[in-house]
């Protein structure tokens, strides 16, 4: 039985420039052959049991020759395989897809192509350059700045230069002093506004602004490197004052998001939205308990608690799974009354059709054991952590308030990329680490090893993590309540009012 390939177009960069269906089908591929500029985050989509192939070509350095790419898409259909082939930008445009699918043809491959959303107009974008404007043009030009090994350029400058049009080149770093030259010999105004954009649409995005005359020794004075993009026109005149993407609170700082991989995605979005480089280092993930027969059998006697208490998301998705393994519902909790330390766990429980019925104004263990104390009379049923805090059941003894505390999850501390990590801490090159959670300062700090964390600043949900962080030598900030929202202000400020970097 033949497998299918699947052309799929990763965007230029930012990872909220993948589209749906491309995602979709990244999700569903049992191999991925992937390239050098795919970003990390969407890499991190291809499913754990998959197949990956890196293929990292880079300029003029093509580890794995393009006949050998053809060749390994065409074998892994041919096991009856879900290939996607995961291309930066668009694969069709400069991208080789078209070479690549000819192979497939002859060998009658089913095949799609996912359009990606190319570089050629993101990049610009990204640097405030519009690619056309009625003011200044009427049409944009895209052309490789990028010839095949050994041989010269072949663009026709005059014809381009008649056009009149803005002049995107790709791939043509290495040849910009070639490309100016040829603009200039044909006729462009040497004072026609230029830009060159490098590593466009991440947070390690640079643009350059000069003319058409100045811009080689400007991307040679600045070092400029591969991957970057050259725009020729008058539309590069409104970069200034059209540069949204700089003018992101957090563009460029490196924050470092410990949650674990199930609830990372929403802090790490929101943090990418505001222009943070996100490194995602999950280390550590919950794992229910089972076969819980403590579990079941405070859910078979549910009639005997006032209160079902969830310090967490993961006791929530516990307690669902035990009751999907039961073939049971909603209904197994009769009429007990549900607390949730935070809003958080709170969305958890909607996500379920369920309410909390009391959060505590300020999210923590302590909290929410004196909130119960205060309003429980009867007994009270706590799902939460294998290793929790002491403080929710000292409120509860204070209070006089009776409570069965059982474990419904374990933490686990994982390691992977731990290498890099270290790497980075090392260099001094992390600017922030968010700790959600006692726990993560915990696995961050068994997973990274003995640093002097002192050139970091540890970004924490509440004082207990703060304070489990100050043990191991992290300085600290604390957001003013304990929700992401929160977390992320804090970070904000503390970006604005240190200039950490």
């Amino acid at each position: 039985m033949k497998g299918m390939v699947t052309l799929v177009g990763a965007g230029p960069g930012d990872p909220g420039l993948l589209t749906v269906k491309g995602r979709e089908a990244l999700e569903r591929a049992q191999v991925v052959v992937y390239d050098r500029l795919v970003s990390p985050a969407i890499l991190a989509l291809m499913p754990e049991g998959a197949e990956q192939i890196n293929v990292g070509k880079e300029a003029s350095h093509h580890p794995v020759p393009q006949e050998q790419i053809n060749q390994i898409l065409l074998d892994k259909a041919l096991e009856g395989k879900r290939v996607v082939r995961l291309k930066g930008g668009d694969p069709f445009l400069f991208g080789r897809g078209g070479e690549e699918l000819e192979l497939l043809v002859q060998h009658g491959i089913p095949f799609e192509e996912v359009p990606g959303i190319t570089s050629a107009i993101a990049v610009p974008a990204y640097g405030g350059i519009p690619v056309t404007h009625r003011d200044f043009t009427s049409s944009r030009h895209i052309i490789t700045g990028h010839a095949r090994a050994g041989k010269a350029l072949d663009i026709d400058f005059e014809a381009l230069v008649r056009t009149g049009g803005t002049l995107v080149f790709l791939m043509g770093v290495t040849s910009l002093p070639e490309l100016c030259a040829g603009l200039l010999s044909a006729g462009m105004d040497p004072d026609t506004p230029a830009a060159i954009v490098e590593r466009g649409t991440t947070p390690a995005q640079r643009r350059i602004s000069g003319t058409v005359s100045t811009l080689t020794a400007l991307a040679a004075e600045h070092r400029v490197e591969s991957p970057a993009i050259s725009i020729f026109g008058p539309v590069c005149a409104l970069a200034e004052s059209f540069d949204w993407f700089d003018a992101l609170p957090l563009k460029g700082r490196r924050v470092v998001v410990t949650r674990p991989r199930e609830r990372s995605g929403t802090l790490a979005g929101r943090l990418r939205a505001l222009g943070a480089d996100v490194f995602e280092y999950p280390c550590i993930r919950t794992q229910p308990i089972w076969p819980c027969p403590e579990m079941e059998r405070a859910v078979d006697g549910m009639d005997a608690y006032e209160y079902l208490a969830f310090t967490s998301p993961a006791g929530v998705e516990a307690l669902w799974a035990m009751l999907e393994r039961q073939g049971r519902d909603v209904r197994a909790l009769g009429s007990v009354k549900l607390a949730a330390i935070g809003p958080g766990t709170d969305r958890a429980l909607r996500a379920h059709g369920l309410r909390a019925d009391y959060i505590p104004e300020v999210y923590d263990a302590a909290h929410l054991g004196a909130g119960l104390a205060e309003r429980a009379g009867g007994r009270v049923l706590l799902l939460r952590a294998e290793i929790a805090s002491q403080d929710l059941t000292a409120a509860l003894e204070r209070g006089g308030i009776p409570y069965d505390d059982i474990p419904c999850y374990a933490t686990v501390y994982e390691s992977a990329h731990a290498g890099a990590l270290r790497a980075m801490a090392q260099a001094g090159e992390l600017d922030l680490v968010t700790f959600t959670s006692a726990s993560t300062v915990k696995g961050f700090v068994s997973s990274v090893g003995e640093l002097d964390f002192s050139s970091l600043t540890g970004v924490c949900i509440g004082a207990q993590t703060a304070a489990e962080a100050a043990k191991h030598g992290i300085p600290t900030v604390v957001a003013e309540e304990a929700t992401i929202g929160a977390m992320i202000n804090c970070i904000i400020k503390e970006v604005q009012s240190h200039g950490t970097h």
